[in-house]
């Protein structure tokens, strides 16, 4: 086995490929018994106060809204056209509660979002940390079909190009304070120390005699050792003994949980002992490099030192770790679904996804939430009220997407300040690393191989013991099979990596250099109107200048027979009922005919392209 090569592939190509291989993935899990029963059930008809509805009401007729838009194209360009338009498609941002329902069909606003998350072309999958979800829907039309689906989730942790952006990397920090080694520098380090030795809970290290006072204030490298040693074997005992069902009723229990209890389990005792070891470390080579009081000369003296960078180092990979997955989070998921795709529907989403909507939709939902690994840690609930300040987020495919590129627009439009703007930043490429293309099977086979372990299983999905469980899954289990890990991650499907700015200050932030963040878009619900009105002066106008255009708007029909892309496509399997079945199955009955129910108002279960050729 060997990664594929593009040495002479076309960008089309390659974009085939990398999409090939996510399309399996997601078929596999559209063949699932519970994705089938949940796609049937969505379009399954159901009366919702006197009107027949299903997921199939939430998408627009592109007939309909095609012969809007070329009436609109037909006005000179100017406030008349961008008023037609409005008329046509007037967008607006749901934010999705966990119970939320569509006041339209009596939909379970997430069950709608997670259909139409199944038309992407990657499987749908959770993942642990913050996350919020939004839909785009079009007051324009009846019963507000949706535009597009957006959400953020906890930020990638380790993104090499993006933290050298933002100054996370240490040669960039070092660099920075060498050039202007201030007392502000000097109060960080101290401060920053001083935060991360009060986020630890230590009464039973200090009981159990692993650590004293006089230690605390002047560590050394026996006590920092023994520490070490401990968190070794608190590890493996963890690795033994998981208690996956215990930590998942933490992770779950909010105020409920007892944290004393929860940071006292082997995982956060490891976790405890290890960060505690690490920051004695830190003072004691700042105290060796003469950083004894936090002073621009002792800052001076100290950046002579190599322990010094050391510390700074190690102070540096915490103080990230407190603000990536709290004021920076990534658009996880963000696009357009049809007919809105073909007008660019999914550039809206993108800078609707940097909205003050979203960012106050962010802030309420986490302002007062638990922690959960920080607590632990500190053995009491601990609530980090976010500041949101920079988005993050990757294509798909290497080749640059039509969706993110050249995406800016001016604060000003916003009622922000002049020379301030809105923008997708392109910081480079990843380096096509990862697990994306483990399929089902070959992960329970590696599950296996992992339960078979002496040494006890070292990743058990549990919130705390580290990102990415899947790779570190995919990488453990080769290894003790002895073959290359780092050969088979490099699946080379590399991506292009954007940044999105949301505050001016967001890199003070980011290092806890500020405590809020100063935004470029103001916090007014104007603002998003104005992100609305821009695209579609931007955009959609253009857009619908070009008839190939209207006729991709047109094609998309909920009229029966149905062919409409916005709808989830699921694999056949041998032995279900075929289309021919579904048909005939999804007509009105004789009573809803007596009681009026049209075909053209909910769409029947009708063949696709895919579901013909097969």
């Amino acid at each position: 086995m060997a990664p594929p090569s593009h040495q002479h592939s076309s960008p089309e190509d390659q974009k085939a490929q990398v999409k090939a291989a996510h399309l399996l993935e997601r078929d596999s899990q559209l063949m699932q018994p519970p994705a089938r029963r949940f796609i049937r059930s969505m379009e399954r008809r159901r009366l919702h106060r006197g009107s027949w509805c299903s997921i199939f009401s939430l998408m627009r007729d592109g007939r309909g809204l095609a012969e809007q838009l070329r009436r609109a194209a037909a006005i000179p360009s100017g406030p008349v056209r961008d008023e037609a338009l409005r008329l046509a498609i007037d967008p607006y941002i749901q934010v999705i509660g966990s119970e939320d329902v569509c006041q339209f069909t009596g939909l379970r606003l997430l069950d709608v979002w997670r259909y139409f998350r199944h038309t992407w072309t990657t499987s749908y999958l959770s993942s642990p940390g913050r996350k919020v979800w939004f839909l785009v829907r079009d007051r324009a039309a009846p019963k507000h079909p949706v535009i597009g689906i957006g959400a953020l989730g906890s930020a990638i942790v380790q993104l090499a190009a993006r933290d050298k952006w933002i100054g996370w990397t240490s040669s960039e920090l070092l660099e920075k304070i060498t050039k202007a080694p201030t007392v502000r520098w000097a109060r960080w380090v101290e401060r920053s120390l001083s935060a991360l030795f009060d986020a630890i809970y230590r009464k039973d290290l200090v009981s159990e005699g692993l650590i004293d006072r006089v230690a605390l204030r002047n560590p050394t490298k026996d006590k920092i050792a023994r520490l070490r040693r401990f968190a070794a074997e608190e590890r493996r005992l963890h690795r033994l003994y998981p208690k996956r069902q215990a930590h998942k009723a933490a992770a779950a229990g909010g105020n409920k949980t007892n944290w004393v209890f929860e940071a006292r389990t082997n995982l956060f005792r490891s976790k405890r002992a290890t960060m505690l070891a690490d920051l004695l470390e830190v003072r004691r080579l700042l105290l060796s490099a003469g950083f004894t009081k936090p002073t621009a000369s002792n800052l001076k003296r100290g950046l002579t030192s190599l322990g010094f960078h050391r510390a700074i180092r190690m102070v540096l990979r915490y103080i990230k770790a407190a603000h990536v997955g709290v004021d920076m989070m990534d658009i996880t998921v963000c696009g357009a679904v049809a007919p809105y795709n073909a007008v660019l529907g999914g550039k809206l989403v993108s800078l609707l996804m940097a909205s003050p909507d979203v960012v106050a939709a962010y802030t309420k939902r986490y302002r007062s939430a638990v922690s959960v690994i920080a607590s632990a840690m500190a053995g009491k609930a601990v609530r980090r009220r976010p500041s949101l300040s920079l988005l993050g987020t990757t294509s798909l495919y290497e080749v640059a997407p039509a969706q993110y590129n050249r995406l800016r627009m001016s604060a000003r439009l916003a009622g922000g300040r002049d020379g301030d703007e809105l923008a997708f930043i392109n910081l480079g490429r990843t380096v096509g690393f990862g697990s994306y293309h483990f399929s089902r099977e070959t992960m329970a086979l590696l599950e296996l191989v992992l339960a078979q372990s002496h040494k006890g299983r070292p990743v058990n999905s549990i919130f705390g013991e580290g990102v990415n469980p899947k790779l570190r899954k995919v990488r453990t289990a080769l290894d003790l099979l002895d073959i290359s890990s780092d050969a088979l991650l490099q699946h080379r499907s590399r991506r292009v990596i954007y940044a999105v700015p949301m505050a001016r200050n967001f890199r003070d932030v980011l290092l806890g250099h500020a405590a809020r963040p100063d935004p470029i878009i103001p916090m007014r619900r104007m603002a998003t109107k104005a992100i609305v009105a821009f695209w579609r002066s931007r955009w959609l106008s253009k857009r619908v200048e070009r008839d190939e255009t209207l006729v991709a708007v047109a094609s998309h029909s909920v009229a029966y027979p149905m062919h409409h892309g916005a709808r989830a496509v699921l694999p056949p399997l041998a032995g279900e009922e075929g289309p021919l079945f579904a048909l005939e199955h999804d007509r009105p009955s004789a009573m809803e005919t007596a009681i009026g129910y049209q075909p053209a108002q909910v769409a029947a279960l009708a063949t696709t392209a895919s579901v013909t050729r097969s």
